[in-house]
């Protein structure tokens, strides 16, 4: 990746052919508990969303626990087809032929998604969008790095799947966002990396800055109520 680092060749990984989105809707309860997790630095949380990359009705969707214990993040996901998904969020399991994968532990990915959801009552709050540049280890996927860039957030209470925003705000502005995500230990060539840059770990928590701009208020108990709001604005 630079010059005299003992770093492994690094592929680019696309989720499309340029400028790849990764829209992430956000669930959260009325009272917004995982929000306020983050905010008051609980050290064991977790985050529940659905990732789509298209706005195409056949393409898959996923969901995802994002978990934090203390120092250590760990994410089940499970890929579905779109047309279960309003099914699963009414609290039913999906049938074997809307899953993406047989494997058991997508199974009991989705059964511990739809314990953390019902036990929150959590519902969409949030659409997290941004374009994501990513590159893994050809030999593994073990290390990842990430660029993320236009990170915007909109108020979306409905599961449309719809890649288009209206009137999002943008917390990071123009700055990108790099992570370093890797499985047991930091391996020595990232960190040869951030030495050399003079990298600096801070928080960057995608969800919570959008509510921030957003007003945590708004994403209350009307937030429902709103949804079926003819929408007249022109997309961006």
């Amino acid at each position: 990746m630079c010059g005299n680092l003992s770093a492994p060749t690094l592929i680019w990984m696309s989720t499309a052919p340029a400028d790849p989105v990764t829209p992430t809707p956000s669930l959260d309860s009325d009272h917004l508990a995982t929000y306020w997790m983050t905010i008051n630095g609980d050290k064991n949380r977790y985050k529940l969303r659905l990732r789509f990359y298209d706005d195409k009705p056949d393409s898959p969707v996923f969901f995802e626990i994002k978990r934090r214990m203390d120092k250590i993040m760990l994410k089940q996901r499970c890929g579905v087809r779109k047309e279960a998904v309003p099914l699963i969020l009414a609290g039913q399991l999906p049938s074997p032929a809307h899953m993406l994968s047989p494997d058991p532990k997508h199974l009991v990915a989705i059964q511990r998604f739809l314990e953390l959801s019902q036990a929150l009552d959590a519902s969409p709050k949030v659409h997290v969008a941004y374009l994501r540049e990513a590159w893994i280890d050809h030999q593994s996927d073990a290390i990842r790095v990430t660029f993320d860039r236009r990170v915007l957030g909109e108020i979306e209470p409905t599961t449309r799947f719809c890649t288009e925003m209206t009137h999002p705000v943008q917390p990071f502005g123009r700055e990108v966002i790099l992570e370093l995500k890797f499985t047991d230990r930091f391996p020595n060539w990232l960190r040869e990396m951030v030495e050399r840059f003079g990298l600096m770990q801070c928080g960057a928590a995608k969800y919570c800055e959008c509510v921030d701009l957003i007003g945590d208020e708004r994403l209350g108990t009307k937030l429902r109520q709103r949804a079926e709001i003819p929408r007249e604005e022109e997309p961006l």
